[in-house]
């Protein structure tokens, strides 16, 4: 079939041409920003769950509609190696900008910016933020050298102004298990002075599973402040219609087993219907995509991934930290008691506390409940025992 049809696009973040089974969750976040647009208490969002299940997807359109209605998105991607001003430093003074531009500017977005200037000197203690501001430090705010009290004191600010546009700003910001706990708590800090003053600032986060964990030790409140939002796998029917509505569209089809294939192959995550979904198209001579498409379609959809998805993560790992994951796909897909993990290598669990420790912040791995240890990537078990088959 004709690749330039192909309706599948799998990539990260891209939007799919069916974004099946989040509609409950698309019209929570609405309301949610219509509440604070007009002027009404609303919690913040955080979407967790494992890679490959639409997280970032779900951001970009919320992120959508938040524009739509005429609100300031603000979007931001958490790395491993930033600090937290310096994410937020250089997306904030654009949105700023924005707000001053503005026809019914008044004195509040200039404040803020001189907030953001005053807070941007962090630089002293946070050596990685790089943004240029050519605006006078407003003094006395955000300027104390404490993270808690300046980030609050700069989302206030922030508050005031777009509060005084009669509009909204929305922190978008992925990756948030990245951000360090201190970090966390002050980003949670400010969030939470914001809403208490009433001002027009929210945020829709997302994050692995262990960022619930992080929040609650990095300020007790934040399940109060948050409305946290898990992203599974799709069910069967929305994993249906994820494969065969964009089919449909194309006036192509694909046969019913083919389908079902998909989904068993996929385990109903988003990603990989994508992947399966653009290689069954490519390989099929002609509609209706087979059965047989789809067994062929496994095979180049998992070198795909293993190329890349895969292998991207695989190859940050330590060779202890590689044994260790391969200990875990021997057991299967889990989650594994720590106990059994360490018998697999013969070990103790306090020796290998560490090793997980590492795997667990580099976004790996993750605690379900105490004791219990297991993957964010799904299906990286029968990876491992591809590109690690022998083991020990």
């Amino acid at each position: 079939m004709d690749p330039r049809r192909n309706p599948f696009a799998p990539g990260a973040g891209n939007q799919p041409p069916e974004l099946a089974g989040r509609d409950d969750l698309i019209e929570r976040a609405e309301i949610a920003l219509d509440r604070i647009a007009a002027g009404r208490q609303a919690r913040s969002f955080i979407f967790y769950g494992l890679r490959g299940s639409g997280k970032t997807v779900l951001l970009g359109k919320i992120r959508a509609e938040a524009e739509g209605r005429g609100l300031q998105a603000v979007r931001i991607e958490a790395p491993e190696d930033r600090s937290l001003p310096a994410i937020l430093a250089a997306p904030l003074r654009a949105c700023l900008l924005k707000l001053d531009r503005m026809q019914t500017a008044k004195s509040g977005a200039r404040k803020a910016l001189g907030a953001l200037a005053s807070f941007a000197k962090l630089k002293l203690h946070y050596a990685d933020i790089e943004v240029s501001l050519d605006f006078e430090p407003e003094k006395g705010v955000a300027d104390s050298g404490d993270l808690s009290v300046d980030l609050a004191e700069l989302l206030l600010a922030v508050g005031e102004a777009a509060k005084e546009r009669d509009t909204a700003v929305v922190l978008f910001l992925d990756e948030l298990q990245y951000v360090r706990e201190a970090e966390l708590g002050a980003l949670i800090a400010a969030l939470h002075a914001v809403a208490q003053a009433g001002l027009p600032v929210t945020m829709m986060g997302a994050g692995l599973p262990q960022l619930l964990g992080q929040m609650g030790r990095a300020k007790s409140y934040s399940e109060r402040l948050f409305e946290y939002v898990q992203v599974t796998r799709l069910d069967e029917g929305a994993a249906w219609n994820a494969i065969v509505l964009p089919i449909e569209r194309e006036e192509e089809a694909i046969e019913p087993e083919a389908t079902r294939a998909i989904i068993r192959a996929t385990q109903g995550y988003p990603y990989f219907l994508q992947e399966w979904g653009k290689h069954a198209w490519d390989l099929a001579f002609c509609s209706p995509i087979s059965p047989r498409d789809v067994e062929n379609a496994s095979i180049t959809a998992l070198a795909e991934l293993d190329a890349s998805f895969f292998r991207v993560r695989f190859d940050r790992l330590t060779p202890t930290e590689k044994r260790y994951v391969r200990a875990m796909a021997e057991l299967g897909s889990g989650p594994h008691r720590s106990g059994d993990i360490s018998d697999k290598l013969g070990k103790q669990v306090n020796q290998l506390a560490p090793i997980r420790n590492s795997l667990i912040k580099k976004g790996m791995l993750y605690s379900p409940a105490h004791g219990d240890t297991a993957f964010t990537v799904p299906m990286f078990d029968e990876f491992m025992k591809r590109i690690m088959p022998a083991f020990p």
